[in-house]
């Protein structure tokens, strides 16, 4: 045994010492004190488990919330934005651009990050000559770039960030270029990870 469990053993030796000389002293057979050991045993696991996951029931609480209200999936833990797959197999968040709410889809097949000519025009975007020429699904379309000074996910912002406007399609997409910026991003399991 090294130092580092020496005290949760004298912890866990304590707790049954309690046990069992409040048991004793009631006088009890040997079977119902047996009995009786192991349902505070079980209180003290069940006890213990909650406390431990306790970041957790707050994300599930987050989650069911979001979910029963019909809000984006979005919950933020640690600092994390982790967000559900919807019903359509794609990840969708809120996000608001120069303070103008949007959702987005995040797409990590996407180089760039694209918003519509709506939300651009919202933002208080005004496309110019410089852009890029993309290929999307809809074919080969001109997109012209510009500088939002503020993108936000949650408690992810970016600064001064370029991002294209698409003239042609309402859907706003978080590209490979906004997730790259991020620390680390992944799925588990049906959740996306964001971490700042």
């Amino acid at each position: 045994m090294d130092d580092g469990q020496l005290p949760s053993a004298l912890i866990l030796l304590a707790m049954l010492v309690f046990i069992a000389t409040s048991l004793i002293g009631r006088g009890l057979s040997v079977g119902k004190a047996a009995r009786m050991g192991f349902a505070w045993l079980g209180i003290f696991a069940v006890a213990f488990a909650l406390f431990a996951f306790r970041g957790e029931f707050s994300t599930i609480g987050a989650r069911l919330k979001s979910e029963a209200l019909g809000e984006a999936p979005a919950v933020v833990s640690g600092g994390a934005v982790r967000i559900a797959k919807r019903d359509d197999g794609h990840f969708w968040v809120d996000g608001k651009v120069n303070r103008q709410g949007a959702r987005f889809l995040i797409d990590s097949g996407a180089t760039t990050t694209t918003i519509s000519a709506s939300l651009a025009q919202a933002a208080g975007l005004e496309p110019g000559m410089r852009g890029d020429v993309v290929s999307t699904a809809n074919g080969t379309v001109f997109m012209p770039r510009v500088t939002a000074s503020l993108v936000e996910i949650g408690p992810i912002r970016r600064n001064d960030k370029s991002v294209n406007i698409n003239p042609s399609d309402s859907v706003n997409v978080l590209g490979m270029d906004f997730l790259s910026s991020l620390s680390s991003w992944g799925v588990q399991g049906n959740t996306l990870v964001l971490q700042p």
